[in-house]
């Protein structure tokens, strides 16, 4: 047991990462007959965060584009108890027990306020630009390049490219 554990404490290498998360991405299509998607279940959170506020978000325009996708989800009633729920509370807990087997677990204080605001900031951002994609690097990438998605070859392009320019915007703007 103690082998197993010191094991895991060790960061390990990309291309194992890559196989593993590549099988899980193929068991989850065989057991579920769903891809593997993390943005699809915040935008759910956030569709019944905004249902307690008395707003109805599958009337938005946003929601017409997709109805098919989200109709089964929708008839259901909840929201919040659907695949992607689980999926993201998976890889939630997954990351925390991670972080806890490697002794990486730990508070960090904010360094400045500019720091805030600039996580803040990128954080709507990828939201945003999630939505735009329809997907974020796992759903419109991971998952589409086995699928042979043509866009998931164009999403990966751009977001190479983007990542290019945020680098140079934010070493720029806040370093």
């Amino acid at each position: 047991m103690k082998s197993i554990i010191k094991y895991l404490k060790k960061p390990w290498p990309y291309w194992v990462g890559g196989i593993l998360l590549g099988i899980m991405n193929v068991v989850l299509l065989a057991l579920l007959g769903i891809s593997w998607q993390i943005t699809s279940g915040f935008l759910l959170w956030g569709v019944g965060i905004l249902q307690w506020f008395g707003f109805d978000p599958f009337t938005f325009e946003y929601f017409s584009h997709f109805q098919s996708y989200y109709e089964p989800i929708i008839t259901k009633g909840n929201v919040f108890i659907n695949q992607y729920t689980i999926l993201n509370i998976a890889v939630i807990i997954g990351s925390l027990i991670a972080t806890l087997l490697a002794s990486q677990f730990k508070f960090k204080k904010i360094k400045s306020k500019k720091q805030f605001i600039a996580a803040l900031l990128g954080g709507i951002m990828m939201g945003y630009g999630t939505r735009l994609a329809v997907g974020c690097n796992i759903g419109a990438f991971f998952s589409g390049i086995p699928s042979f998605s043509l866009h998931a070859w164009i999403f990966g392009v751009f977001v190479f490219l983007g990542a290019g320019i945020g680098v140079k915007l934010v070493t720029k703007l806040f370093l």
